[in-house]
């Protein structure tokens, strides 16, 4: 028997939406086609009432499905505590771009405890696993981009070598997002980073897209392009 909230969010459906959201996601292949506002609405109702018994019987096998977890996490009030504990059950239900920086997104208390939330994604900047990479990464860029944290943000940016697609790409969009709010802590690391070339020409091509960069910079970044593949030295640890 089909629980009421898959029947809502059925109900919502739309083909034509269905077919355009899908093909924005093309590694997944479970999109019913419901509009991400009319899930936003659903979650704040699930938030404002019994939102621990439904996060504990969510089902998730429609895209649609998890996307509302993560709005209602994104929605609740609760203890820290609780709320990290929520996240990190969460976190590897993740397996796409949009429910990963719709959720990011959402956790708008990360604004009330930053230290603590600074100190909860580390372990997933380490994760060999693209998903879980990609929330870190999305925080940082969400959240910690101001100073004083913008000075830890691009070395960690930087000792980020998973070759996923999405992880280069999340890291591309961080570097750029981090330049347009600190152009001038993060040109310095533009000039000297160890970054992979496709991720920092895809982070230079972004920054260009900025309307908040002036046409001046973004001559220069546009000069600063990589036309052959750059040859990283790295120190290797010799045992006898």
């Amino acid at each position: 028997m089909e629980t009421p909230i898959r029947t809502q969010l059925r109900s919502l459906a739309e083909p034509e939406y269905q077919k355009f959201a899908a093909s924005l996601i093309p590694n997944i292949t479970n999109v019913l086609g419901v509009r991400l506002p009319a899930i936003r609405k659903i979650a704040k109702q699930i938030a404002s009432g019994d939102w621990r018994t439904y996060l504990d019987m969510a089902e998730d096998e429609y895209f649609e499905e998890v996307m509302l977890q993560a709005m209602v996490i994104g929605h609740v009030q609760a203890d820290l505590e609780e709320l990290l504990t929520r996240i990190a059950t969460f976190v590897p239900k993740i397996d796409n771009w949009s429910v990963c920086d719709s959720f990011c997104a959402g956790l708008k208390y990360t604004k009330l405890h930053p230290e603590a939330m600074w100190n909860f994604i580390q372990p997933y900047l380490k994760s060999d696993q693209e998903y879980e990479i990609r929330f870190g990464v999305v925080m940082l860029l969400n959240f910690y981009l101001d100073k004083p944290y913008i000075y830890e943000v691009l070395p960690l940016l930087d000792q980020i070598k998973h070759e996923a697609y999405y992880v280069k790409m999340a890291v591309a969009w961080a570097i750029s997002m981090a330049y347009v709010r600190q152009p001038e802590v993060t040109m310095p690391y533009l000039q000297h980073n160890t970054l992979d070339d496709f991720t920092y020409n895809k982070a230079l091509q972004k920054i260009t897209e900025s309307h908040r960069v002036t046409p001046e910079d973004k001559q220069r970044i546009r000069g600063m392009k990589r036309k052959a593949k750059k040859q990283v030295q790295t120190l290797k640890q010799i045992t006898s």
